[in-house]
């Protein structure tokens, strides 16, 4: 089969599509033969050599895919058939013609959506899903700021943070992505190129407080993939008792200043969180309860319809360019790449 591949850490220019030995299914796993599969920045920090695949994982880029069942390994428990469209989360491998995959990390596809489609949910849609749920314990009425507002996690983020009766709040590059963060269902959007999106979240919800019922000024849940950078911003627009979530470190990872006595003055909480070096017992738990609470509402007969954001669709042939258009940071939503059937 082909696969995308890399012999050394570098940059797109080393990637290209390699023949390579189609895997087999081991107990409780089936084959998926992958129609379409979306992007993540795990792919170019795991390119760089920053980011190495869990354990017994593949070592082939992707970490969610769409297709259709092709094998059922041993031990399988009969959910799923030959045959079966299916969208699915994995612990890498995805960014090949066939994979392997524990049965349990296996999801419906939804009618009405494309391969492409399906493809841009997993990853995405089980992390914003995880982050607020799990982790940030989401509550109707909070404020949510969601940086990275209009990336494949952020569009999710914000139709779930409706879907939970929470105002989702987004920090963006530009104000095209503050539009179209804003058709997503975002309450308010601020260009951190041009404002301090600290002192406009602060504004938003001081002013906001009755006709979104929220309890007090500042934000209740912030959701970020940026790290050293808003540390600062952060803690000052975080309310007191506010959860602080952190799943990504664009910004960097060094912290230099008083963060402990601001983040203590506000009683606020700072939690870690990572989806792909999670257990295996943990991931087929998140996924049966994402099937269940939210896969039923990308219908088009749900009355609160939820919609997987594709930017752009690549032949994986051309798995250079999606690459480097992914570090311009010009996409709005997903990356999908198309496999050759």
């Amino acid at each position: 089969m082909l696969a995308v591949h890399f012999d050394q850490p570098g940059g797109p220019e080393n990637l290209y599509l390699k023949e390579v030995a189609r895997p087999s299914p081991g107990e409780g796993e089936v084959l998926l033969k992958v129609a379409a599969s979306a992007m993540n920045r795990a792919d170019i920090l795991q390119r760089q050599g920053q980011y190495a695949p869990p354990p017994g994982a593949s070592t082939i880029l992707g970490v969610e895919a769409s297709g259709h069942v092709a094998e059922l390994g041993p031990g399988c428990q009969g959910h799923w058939k030959i045959g079966d469209p299916v969208m699915a989360l994995l612990p890498g491998g995805a960014q090949a013609q066939y994979a392997t995959v524990p049965e349990g990390f296996l999801m419906p596809i939804p009618a009405g959506l494309t391969m492409a489609q399906a493809a841009a949910i997993p990853e995405a849609w089980l992390t914003a899903f995880q982050l607020l749920h799990l982790v940030g314990n989401v509550q109707a009425g909070d404020s949510v700021l969601i940086h990275a507002g209009v990336s494949g996690v952020g569009t999710a983020a914000i139709q779930l943070t409706r879907l939970a009766g929470a105002v989702p709040l987004v920090t963006v590059g530009s104000q095209d992505k503050i539009q179209m963060a804003e058709k997503l269902g975002a309450a308010a959007g601020f260009n951190y190129k041009e404002e301090d999106f600290s002192e406009a979240a602060m504004k938003f919800t001081e002013a906001s407080q009755i006709v979104f019922h929220m309890e007090g000024a500042g934000i209740n849940l912030i959701l970020d993939c940026i790290g050293g950078s808003y540390w600062e911003k952060n803690v000052n627009c975080l309310a007191v008792d506010g959860r602080w979530v952190l799943y990504g470190l664009l910004g960097g990872n060094e912290v230099n200043g008083p963060l402990l006595s601001k983040l203590l003055f506000k009683r606020g909480s700072l939690i870690s969180s990572l989806l792909r070096s999670r257990d295996k017992k943990y991931k087929q738990m998140l996924v049966k309860t994402f099937t269940e609470q939210v896969v039923p509402h990308f219908s088009t007969e749900s009355t609160h319809r939820l919609r997987p954001v594709v930017d752009r669709v690549y032949p994986v042939a051309e798995i250079q360019e999606a690459h480097k258009y992914m570090e311009s940071n010009q996409n709005v939503g997903k990356i999908v790449l198309e496999l050759p059937q």
